[in-house]
């Protein structure tokens, strides 16, 4: 009898969480304007919302919490992030900054302009944000297996070579700063990018002079699936996969909240001395002096611990097989979900599990409404609302796709989450067909507006 997989960890605190009533929850969606964002957190039983920032610290980070160097300049947890970020991306410029979006916030600040096009994989929403605040545009080159919810692709992260070129060649280089490759691509389902894909992209790159930039927030994902998927990588190191990853960027920004295993943090890494020094001045502006920038020794130093971690083929291989063992459930119970499985989350497919609900009345919110209300799960749209609305002509963008969310935080559930989690959707599933209305916006920010806009039922 073979033996059966454990979590490569011990348990060594817990925290209360709390189970309310259907009639609680009710209440509390309504007083929250239908938004999962403004629900509060004793008003969640299972959080699901994101992976950012909400994974569980080791011994080993704690510690260095406790020893962080809280100086104000040269920091020595500074120096120690900063050789992290050398050693594993082989970046040997460096920028901390407190989150993702503020990295993309210093870097597109140093590099975008107006009218500038950015083509990517499915740019996440902060990206795409940055991107159109500034008046240029993002434009998705993700391969069309991507949007097909049923295609057992190994790497539906992957760009279409084919359509990048296009892009190249329609826009042309110099409008053009660099091209952004998305690792796992959230976007599209948590799916990874192949080494293969991801050096086609450098070749034609520098066949037009265009910089690379990685969004790097689930690194090590994408670098477990590359070992596991891709020819040739089976008996390679995480490590060593993630050293060839970055051999093929210029420039990566990352939301340490995910792959760093910290609850705050992120950092810009740079190959190139002169984007380092254009940066520079944003980082300060915007964040802190360079030797901190927003971010507290104590995190620097956890952060710094965190990468390492997160390098280990245990600890990934733990991580990424929750997912699928929640993915498996769904599935083996009809429930649509996005195939294969990502590293951080499972996707539901909101047109396929709620075809009575218009586009209009958005079917991916409506679902994730449903599934708090039935169980106190919160989760989140990647649909309609998150895709915003044109630029120019305010109407609606409706993205290939529309899906709810179930990210999972790193090292904090357990399988009987999981459990529990399936049970739920499978009997929103059940009842799917007396879902027949969806909601409408009643107030909106002019962008990103999916954090903070208000609706209401249709009835």
């Amino acid at each position: 009898m073979s033996l059966p997989f454990a979590e490569p960890y011990k348990i060594k605190m817990v925290e209360s969480i709390h189970r309310s009533t259907l009639k609680e929850r009710t209440q509390w969606i309504k007083d929250a304007n239908y938004n999962l964002f403004n629900l509060l957190s004793n008003q969640v039983y299972i959080d699901l919302l994101t992976d950012s920032g909400t994974g569980a610290m080791s011994d080993k980070q704690w510690s260095a919490i406790m020893s962080g160097d809280e100086s104000y300049a040269g920091s020595r947890s500074y120096t120690e992030l900063k050789d992290a970020v050398a050693d594993i991306f082989g970046m040997p410029f460096f920028l901390p900054t407190h989150q993702g979006r503020a990295a993309e916030n210093v870097l597109f600040s140093a590099l975008v302009k107006e009218n500038d096009i950015v083509p990517g994989n499915a740019h996440f929403d902060t990206t795409k944000g940055h991107i159109e605040f500034r008046k240029a545009q993002a434009i998705d080159c993700t391969i069309a297996a991507a949007y097909d919810t049923h295609i057992d692709h190994p790497f539906k992260g992957n760009l279409d070579l084919e359509k990048l070129e296009q892009v190249i060649t329609e826009h042309g280089a110099k409008n053009i700063p660099f091209i952004v490759v998305t690792i796992t691509c959230n976007t599209a389902g948590g799916l990874p990018v192949s080494i293969e894909n991801m050096k086609e992209v450098k070749q034609l790159a520098e066949k037009h002079n265009i910089p690379v930039l990685i969004d790097s927030a689930r690194f090590a994902e994408n670098a477990y699936f590359i070992k596991e998927r891709e020819s040739g990588y089976k008996d390679i190191t995480i490590i060593e996969i993630i050293r060839e990853m970055f051999s093929y960027a210029d420039m990566m920004t990352i939301s340490a909240k995910k792959d760093g295993i910290v609850n705050i943090g992120g950092f810009i890494g740079m190959k190139d001395e002169d984007v380092f020094k254009k940066s520079t001045v944003f980082n300060i502006l915007f964040e802190g002096f360079i030797t901190y920038g927003g971010m507290a020794g104590r995190d620097m130093a956890a952060l710094a611990q965190g990468l390492y971690e997160s390098t280990d083929y245990h600890y990934l291989e733990s991580r990424i097989k929750q997912v699928a063992y929640l993915g498996s459930l769904l599935s083996d119970a009809g429930v649509p979900v996005q195939k294969p499985f990502g590293g951080h989350a499972i996707f539901l497919n909101a047109l396929e599990f709620l075809p009575n609900i218009k586009r209009e009345e958005y079917p991916a919110q409506t679902l994730a409404i449903e599934l708090y209300k039935e169980a106190g799960i919160r989760g989140v749209e990647i649909g309609t609302i998150m895709a915003d609305r044109d630029p120019v002509s305010r109407t609606n963008r409706y993205p290939n796709l529309e899906l709810v969310r179930l990210a999972i935080p790193r090292r904090v559930y357990t399988n009987n989450h999981m459990n529990y989690i399936a049970a739920a959707a499978i009997r929103v599933w059940e009842r799917k067909d007396e879902i027949k209305r969806g909601y409408e916006i009643t107030e909106e920010a002019p962008i990103m507006r999916h954090f903070t806009v208000k609706l209401r039922p249709l009835s």
